[in-house]
């Protein structure tokens, strides 16, 4: 293979990665506290009908790691919703040009804080025809783009799987300083007990003898 063809080659690279990956994606990726009784809404902004909409969330710590969720479109119809959902990953279609509102109610909390994290994304899938380059067949350009689009895919799955280790280590974390806290609060609880127990044992013995004594006087 020679230095121009390879170059060309490098070239076509380049541009079907700038197309697929900078162009592909506006995302917004964010962690939120909902206090307890609190109403959280996000919005994302769709330019033109049938764009995709990827919207991931996982509670993080808080509670039973719940919480209820609420999508609506521009004209307020909801899109999807759950109630006392731990995660979701879900992808759909904007048919309507407009803001899109992204909500998370604690309302089932009396004091609990629920940390959640999301990410909103907007999916485009812009074609663009490459210049045309000596030496390249459309089919090397095909097989080009099918592998950055494989790329791509492959990318979006180690992202996902990066969250999901992640989720289950705050989670986890989580669940040990709640178990830490309770251990804490049943030993205190444990030692007024035998404090307790032993002042009345020494109170019984006390009162035991003091009778003792006056029935002897």
């Amino acid at each position: 293979m020679g230095k121009q063809t390879i170059s060309s080659l490098l070239y076509v690279v380049f541009i079907l990665l700038f197309i697929i990956f900078p162009k592909s994606l506006e995302g917004t990726s964010l962690t939120y506290n909902v206090a307890a009784h609190e109403r959280a809404c996000f919005y994302a902004w769709a330019d033109k009908p049938g764009e995709k909409v990827a919207f991931y969330f996982a509670v993080q710590s808080g509670g039973s790691f719940d919480i209820d969720y609420v999508v609506t479109d521009p004209r307020g119809k909801q899109v999807i919703s759950g109630e006392r959902e731990r995660q979701g990953d879900f992808v759909f279609t904007a048919n309507y040009v407009g803001e899109y509102s992204f909500c998370f109610a604690n309302d089932m909390s009396t004091f609990a804080e629920k940390l959640v994290d999301f990410e909103i994304t907007i999916e485009n899938e812009p074609r663009a025809e490459l210049p045309p380059s000596k030496g390249i067949t459309p089919d090397q350009t095909s097989s080009m783009e099918e592998s950055c689009l494989r790329l791509s895919s492959s990318l979006s799955t180690i992202s996902r799987t990066q969250k999901y280790f992640r989720t289950r280590e705050n989670r986890n974390f989580s669940t040990v300083k709640s178990t830490e806290h309770r251990i804490l609060w049943f030993a205190l609880l444990e030692s007024m007990v035998i404090v307790a127990m032993a002042a009345i044992q020494v109170f019984t013995v006390k009162s035991f003898f003091n009778t003792t004594k006056r029935g002897h006087v």
